[in-house]
């Protein structure tokens, strides 16, 4: 890390993880109240595929989505922007075609766009949950 963090976004929150066994937990429940076998062994067998399946994806949103903003560097899922390449945040329009930052083809669901002017007047597009705030944290980094 570089310095404090200025804006940051985990991507996701490892609960999602206990949806699987809650689930499979209640079926047991369900389950052991109705009249016939209950099978334990299977449902709790369920219960550890589907944590397993739900961490996967946890870690996958947390390594791909995650948002950092540091004194030097921005980081967008798996790519690192060094700070001192932004030339402008405000008033830059988002071209077709603009290339999204972490290697996706298009900003993540659930995100709104942050268009950056690049010292080679490329122009690119971060993102973020709250977009504005991420903006606002950048400008003031940009115009100091």
């Amino acid at each position: 890390m570089s310095g404090p963090v200025l804006y940051a976004e985990r991507g996701s929150s490892w609960w999602p993880v206990l949806w699987g066994p809650a689930f499979a937990l209640l079926g047991l429940g369900v389950e052991a109240l109705t009249p016939g076998p209950v099978n334990t062994a299977t449902w709790l067998l369920l219960a550890g595929a589907l944590a397993a399946a739900a961490a996967v994806w946890v870690y996958g949103r947390r390594r791909l989505v995650s948002v950092r903003l540091t004194p030097t560097e921005l980081v967008q899922g798996r790519e690192v922007l060094e700070v001192r390449r932004i030339s402008a945040v405000r008033d830059v329009g988002a071209p077709v075609g603009a290339r999204v930052l972490g290697g996706s083809w298009t900003v993540p669901k659930g995100t709104g766009e942050v268009p950056l002017r690049l010292d080679a007047d490329e122009v690119v597009l971060a993102w973020a949950k709250n977009p504005e705030a991420l903006a606002r944290e950048l400008t003031r980094l940009v115009e100091r």
